[in-house]
């Protein structure tokens, strides 16, 4: 910590000249990007490297990711591994120290939630396994709230002739999302305890604030497609264990929900997963919303 503390000090001097640019800000994820945008405003540059269409888990470290990359003064991404197959690369690439683990350009969301489904043990013949637990954080709106608080303070510490504004600004932000959970709680209380069946295992945690509950995945491992037998033995439990909907991220194929769905009779509904995954969604709180929305919608027989 002390090290840290030394490192951000130092940093921070880099960063207090007069006339300063904006802070430039690689952001793995769009909603990091986003909130980093809502946290800086015109005192950040950010750049996404992905999108909500994206599978996170297999990107390229392609020229202009590295370009990027080369020129940021700080890092932000989910950690816990999601990244784990093109980040390292990627670094090694873009050879910028101040984004490296431990630099004070390196921030890892993850490290700020309470992460859910860590294994007991890890076996690749489990499938796509992440020792640290489920890295899908940003489908919980409790998570969003956890992650800005330090985000607004690494901010501040690199960009002290700022400091004041980031800290304003983290305050307006988490004051409206205050606002906006009680409100999303309060009209999602009738999907408490609903049986769901997912593509992915993308939404423990969305599931953990909400109250739905997972009863079967698509997949039969984590990141291993499912084949016609592993849907039809899905679709065999579901008369024993019947699930009110398909819920699957806007980036995966909706091809395996939709065949559940129409042979179950119950709805398949597509959820944004991250901001811009489906239209009018540009913001935290309309991918919010519109994750309440579709779920409340599905719960009454509409697909998503």
């Amino acid at each position: 910590m002390r090290k840290l503390s030394i490192a951000l000090t130092l940093a921070a001097a880099a960063f207090a000249a007069p006339g300063q640019a904006a802070l430039k800000v690689f952001a793995c994820e769009p909603e990091w990007g986003v909130l980093a945008t809502a946290l800086g405003g015109d005192a950040v540059e950010v750049y996404a490297a992905t999108t909500a269409l994206q599978d996170v888990h297999r990107i390229q470290a392609r020229p202009s990711l590295i370009a990027k990359y080369r020129q940021a003064d700080l890092l932000v991404c989910t950690g816990a591994d999601l990244e784990i197959g093109w980040l390292p690369a990627l670094a090694e690439k873009g050879n910028n120290p101040k984004l490296l683990p431990g630099a004070p350009g390196y921030f890892e969301a993850a490290r700020h939630v309470t992460m859910l489904e860590v294994p007991a043990s890890v076996d690749r013949a489990l499938g796509d396994v992440h020792p640290q637990g489920n890295p899908h954080i940003q489908t919980s709106a409790r998570n969003i709230a956890a992650v800005a608080a330090p985000l607004a303070e690494r901010l501040a510490q690199l960009d002290p002739p700022h400091a004041a504004d980031y800290r304003a600004r983290h305050r307006d932000f988490a004051a409206r999302w205050a606002e906006a959970m009680l409100r999303w709680e309060e009209r999602a209380q009738p999907l408490r305890g609903v049986p769901v069946v997912s593509n992915h295992k993308s939404w423990a945690y969305l599931y953990d604030w909400l109250g739905l509950r997972e009863i079967a995945t698509l997949e039969p491992k984590p990141g291993i497609p499912p084949s016609a037998a592993h849907l039809e033995a899905v679709l065999t439990g579901l008369g024993a264990q019947p699930a009110r909907m398909v819920v699957y991220a806007a980036y995966q194929d909706r091809r395996p929900a939709e065949w559940l769905a129409g042979r179950a009779g119950i709805p398949a509904v597509e959820l944004p997963y991250s901001v811009g995954g489906v239209p009018g969604t540009d913001d935290l709180f309309a991918l919010f919303d519109a994750t309440v929305d579709r779920l409340l919608a599905a719960l009454g027989g509409k697909a998503g």
